[in-house]
């Protein structure tokens, strides 16, 4: 058997040392929350942090936040998170300003930075607003929308990504987006689990068998009533009398952030202008003497040097509460300039009645925020509805033109191109009792060789597009696909595309993609206009 030695006895010194340790370790103990405390903050923040696409940056911003108290609520964890991401701005704005200052010899990166600049803004008042609004959807809304911004500005400079500064700014907004997806995944997870942050998971979409929390309404239950608007403040006319000649100085002479509808009444005429309505021109109502009579028309488009698809647009409209009645948004550019927007909204709570949006490639930019169309005529080619906002169509008429020059070559268009890039961002494209068919000239062309002209509902243009169709008609030039794909499997394991009740000849449910759905009756009152677009706050009801 063996025998240990006798340990040698501590010296005094190091006795001393040892205890003053001890004694230090028990004082730092007594001024720690206990460890199995839910409330601590490294439990809240934990668990919280369940909720995040990203939660290594969540963790690390929560606990490095310094007003954040020791026992955090979900609204405080929710307002650090949303502060963390506001808190990255200045610095994103100050890289994106640098690149443009030394991008004066070239247009594009100068265009791109500068498309980045006005994104950054975008995203503080969008990230502002959803520290401040008093219901969730809203708040979810406006962080999902800020979210998109910065997406949007590292997208564009992606495409002029041919310096190291470029690089590194693109870098930053990587961890950037990252906080906001963050911040917008919490808002949802409050909103579906409540506050118990120890019941909080990430988001999650249809495709994932979950459809939301108001699911009760019915498709009829989104039907709403005319928007009764006041007499004209201002008129704009070609020649006669009336306020001005010009759309654009009518919109300047409109009060900033004006609570009440200023309604602009624009007489029959081609207004060849781009108009641009900023975010400081809140409720301005276009009123036209119809489709085809009233027209605002432009050509740019995305081939022009210094251009990028943002900036095509012959009417763009940031301003919230934006009204469009009885006139026609065009852009001629053609179908060989690619890229060429009629129309583009960043618009919360903007209703768009009997309008027709005319041109090619990308139509009609429903870029962000709630929007809903009634009663419009959409005509395009290419992704001609396309963006990613939460848009309810209903009662549209939607017409594929032709694209080609020989229509004997054949094409494929797809009506819709949606571009969710987070699964928490509650967007989408709803048509509800909207006809899909293609122009008189594209029928023609169909028949002289029917299937070498193909119609797709849509395409998903980013990770979690979303698109459905509730009771719409599609004709014979929608293929029995339904859906094209973008590129590959991009997409086909995320995206959302759905059809309730389609008829018509191109209505064949047993034919479509496998990563299509045909939605049951119980879920379709989620994209009811209430439950969709929160359009019972904003809409007027019947």
């Amino acid at each position: 058997m063996r025998h240990r030695k006798p340990l040698k006895p501590l010296s005094p010194l190091l006795l001393i040392a040892m205890t003053i340790l001890t004694l230090s370790l028990f004082l730092l103990l007594l001024r720690l929350p206990l460890s199995s405390s839910i409330n601590s903050p490294p439990s809240a923040i934990s668990n919280a942090c369940r909720a995040a696409r990203f939660p290594s940056s969540c963790a690390a911003a929560l606990s490095s936040y310094p007003s954040l108290p020791s026992s955090p609520s979900a609204a405080d964890l929710i307002a650090a998170a949303l502060s963390s991401a506001a808190a990255g701005l200045p610095t994103a704005k100050s890289m994106a300003q640098s690149i443009f200052s030394s991008s004066s010899s070239n247009p594009n990166r100068s265009t791109a930075a500068r498309n980045c600049l006005d994104d950054l803004s975008l995203s503080a008042r969008r990230l502002s607003d959803s520290a401040s609004a008093a219901f969730l959807a809203d708040s979810r809304a406006f962080a999902g929308a800020a979210l998109l911004y910065q997406y949007d500005c590292w997208s564009a400079l992606k495409y002029v990504n041919n310096t190291s500064e470029v690089a590194k700014a693109m870098s930053f907004l990587d961890s950037l987006y990252a906080l906001t997806s963050n911040a917008l995944a919490m808002i949802n997870a409050l909103q579906r689990f409540g506050p118990d942050v120890s019941l909080w998971a990430p988001p999650q979409t249809e495709r994932d068998g979950y459809w939301g929390e108001s699911t009760a309404a019915t498709a009829a239950a989104s039907a709403i009533g005319r928007l009764v608007l006041p007499p004209p403040d201002l008129t704009v006319c070609i020649t006669g009398e009336c306020d001005h000649r010009s759309v654009q100085e009518a919109v300047m002479q409109a009060p900033d952030y004006g609570t009440r509808h200023f309604v602009i009444y624009i007489k029959e005429g081609v207004y060849r202008e781009t108009v641009q309505v900023p975010i400081e021109k809140t409720n301005i109502a276009f009123v036209g003497e119809g489709m085809g009579k009233t027209v605002i028309t432009g050509d740019l488009n995305a081939q022009m040097t210094g251009l990028s698809t943002y900036n095509t647009a012959t009417v763009g409209v940031t301003g919230d509460g934006f009204v469009a009645r009885n006139l026609t948004f065009e852009n001629t550019a053609g179908p060989k300039a690619h890229q060429a927007v009629a129309f583009r909204s960043d618009s919360d709570h903007s209703v768009i009645e009997w309008v027709e949006f005319s041109g090619h490639q990308d139509t009609l930019y429903a870029r962000s925020l709630r929007q809903i169309y009634r009663h419009c005529r959409i005509l395009g080619t290419v992704d001609f509805i396309f963006g990613n906002s939460a848009a309810i169509f209903e009662s549209c008429d939607i017409q594929v033109v032709p694209r080609l020059e020989s229509p004997e070559k054949g094409e494929s268009n797809a009506v819709t191109a949606h571009g969710r890039t987070d699964p928490g961002q509650p967007t989408g494209f709803v048509f509800k009792d909207c006809v899909v068919n293609g122009s008189d000239d594209y029928v023609s062309i169909y028949h002289r060789k029917p299937r070498a002209h193909r119609v797709y509902l849509g395409r998903p243009w980013k990770e979690f597009s979303r698109t459905v169709f509730l009771n719409c008609y599609l004709e014979e030039m929608v293929m029995p696909q339904g859906w094209l794909p973008w590129r590959g499997e991009f997409a086909l394991a995320t995206l959302f595309y759905g059809e309730y009740e389609s008829k018509g000849p191109g209505a064949n449910s047993s034919a479509r993609v496998s990563w299509s759905s045909q939605i049951m009756a119980e879920h379709v009152g989620v994209y009811s206009a209430e439950n969709f677009i929160q359009g019972n706050g904003w809409v007027p009801a019947d």
